[in-house]
């Protein structure tokens, strides 16, 4: 293990964020005064991101830490392409207006990461379609295209499985890797920014911007992957079985985010500890040595610290009440998830299994009704046996409200509106 100068690297590899970098040294001289400027790039594909791009996220927020100056890229204009990699086939092509909308939604979360302003350590927060909308074809293929060849294009991981799996990989996605390497230098010559950061799977990519810098300007600069997480059991990160863990709280709410992080696997909490909580070392080795049934005293904690610094305090400390009253009292709690469904439509007759479906706790009523066959899902409680059952308002308490559950640790409200 390589001993760094620099205490943004020294922090990176003691909390297990590096995979990968480029030119090591060099990169450590870059980084030891504490002003290095680094960037992540992020395509607007939703109007939130998920708990999958939090590991780039919190190595900007290490960086600024650090002294130094982290760049939130978007995607403005690589997301009209796509970024193919480890991807089976092609994304669908959004509109401009969906670009636009998706990238004022992944804004919101970065302000709980870092501090933006027009400070020298301050983040800011760029649009490549700043620059990529106005490039003229012709004179990017004769400045930039002719840079890269095609014998070392084709040797990616992405288009070398797609070749040989006879799957169509388009000469649009192809260009991705141009513009990114694009992004990077315009961002060296725009902001001074030397490094990029991302996720292993970028590593092509950012090395053919590094080298498109030398080859363009003569100047050195580098690159940090961190390695793609996934779970003890091999799970991806951030999937689970009510979909995508989202950042934003109107896509998932503070509650819900909370018990993510509670329903860590025992073998992962120290690794999540260190990656996604500023909670200090000495602590976290305290944490992740407990056994037994302490270890949930661990779970909380990484709950808690990773709600708190996304949500804010009330909302970890709502979120961590409401699940010991779920725990306590069987299914209750003011941070679980609500849903209001119309008086109209219960007077009518709406089925339980719809009901499931509209809290989200289930992606369809025939789900709805398999969780009912396997005694999974409840109603206030109790076990739902009939898979045509309807709700009545009878089932809502004096507030308007009832709780249905799937299993012990997913739960959500519907409140008459």
């Amino acid at each position: 293990m390589s001993e760094f100068k620099s205490e943004f690297l020294r922090t990176l590899q003691t909390r297990g964020y590096i995979k990968q970098t480029t030119h090591e040294a060099e990169l450590d001289t870059y980084c030891a005064d504490n002003t290095a400027v680094a960037y992540t790039g992020y395509d607007a594909t939703a109007d939130s991101l998920h708990v999958g791009h939090l590991v780039s996220i919190m190595m900007l927020r290490r960086l600024q830490q650090a002294g130094g100056k982290p760049i939130v890229l978007i995607g403005g204009g690589t997301t009209k392409i796509g970024d193919p990699t480890d991807k089976e086939k092609s994304r669908p092509i959004l509109t401009e207006d969906q670009i636009n909308e998706n990238a004022a939604g992944i804004r919101k979360a970065f302000e709980a990461y870092l501090t933006f302003g027009d400070g020298p350590t301050d983040a800011v927060m760029l649009n490549n379609a700043d620059w990529l909308d106005g490039l003229g074809y012709i004179e990017f293929l004769r400045d930039v295209g002719k840079l890269f060849t095609i014998n070392t294009m084709v040797k990616q991981d992405t288009v070398a499985r797609r070749l040989k799996n006879e799957q169509p990989y388009t000469f649009l996605e192809f260009n991705y890797t141009l513009l990114q390497a694009y992004d990077f230098l315009e961002l060296s010559r725009r902001a001074g920014c030397m490094m990029q950061l991302g996720g292993s799977d970028q590593w092509g990519n950012i090395v053919a911007g590094a080298d498109l810098i030398h080859k363009m300007d003569g100047n050195q600069a580098f690159g940090i992957t961190c390695p793609l997480i996934t779970t003890a059991s091999g799970a991806k990160m951030g999937k689970t079985v009510g979909g995508a863990v989202w950042l934003n709280a109107d896509k998932k709410s503070p509650y819900e985010f909370w018990q993510f992080w509670r329903n860590t696997e025992d073998a992962d909490v120290g690794r999540f500890l260190r990656l996604f909580t500023d909670i200090p070392l000495d602590e976290i080795e305290r944490l992740e040595n407990l056994e037994g049934a302490e270890i949930n005293n661990a779970k909380i904690a990484l709950a808690d610290a990773a709600t708190a610094m996304l949500h804010g305090d009330a909302a970890a400390n709502e979120a961590r009440e409401s699940a010991a009253k779920v725990f306590q009292e069987g299914a209750s709690g003011d941070a679980l998830p609500t849903t209001d469904v119309a008086k109209a439509d219960i007077e009518a007759g709406m089925l339980v299994a719809a009901g499931f479906t509209a809290a989200g706790l289930t992606k369809s009523n025939g789900e709805a009704r398999r969780h009912f066959k396997a005694g999974a899902a409840k109603l206030n409680g109790e076990a739902v046996a009939d898979d045509n059952s309807v709700l009545t308002l009878a089932d809502f308490d004096d507030e308007g409200l009832l709780t249905l559950s799937v299993g012990k640790k997913r739960h959500a409200r519907l409140k008459l509106a």
